[in-house]
């Protein structure tokens, strides 16, 4: 049902580097790319996630409340991404671990502020 996903960002290369090293964990590539906009994926069927500086050309700022929660196949996957994120800067909003009986995810903000998590459904 989701196509891709846009997040904010008021420094597109030092974001688009922090996002190429992190979803290339993943095996996503950028297919698309513009002077303000960057989209990776994994597959032309799959859906995708982009970076942009605002259209309107104003700050981008962190939406209260929003989060996006990208889904990998196990425990040591969130695990690995979740580390990931931290190493390349992001800050700790909930280390990775078990989240209830069946949930299992690591939460942490992007460098423009942007709050995340990888999570599994084991």
């Amino acid at each position: 049902m989701i196509g891709y996903i846009t997040l904010g960002t008021n420094d597109l290369q030092k974001s688009a580097a922090f996002y190429d090293a992190l979803l290339g964990e993943l095996g996503a590539k950028r297919f698309m790319e513009t002077e303000t906009f960057i989209a990776w994926s994994i597959a032309p069927d799959q859906p995708g996630f982009s970076i942009t500086k605002p259209f309107d050309g104003q700050a981008a700022t962190v939406g209260n409340g929003v989060m996006i929660a990208l889904q990998v196949d196990s425990k040591e996957k969130v695990d690995a991404m979740y580390n990931k994120a931290i190493e390349l800067g992001a800050t700790d909003e909930g280390p990775a671990g078990p989240r209830g009986d069946n949930f299992y995810g690591g939460y942490f903000r992007d460098l423009d502020g942007n709050k995340l998590n990888f999570f599994c459904m084991p």
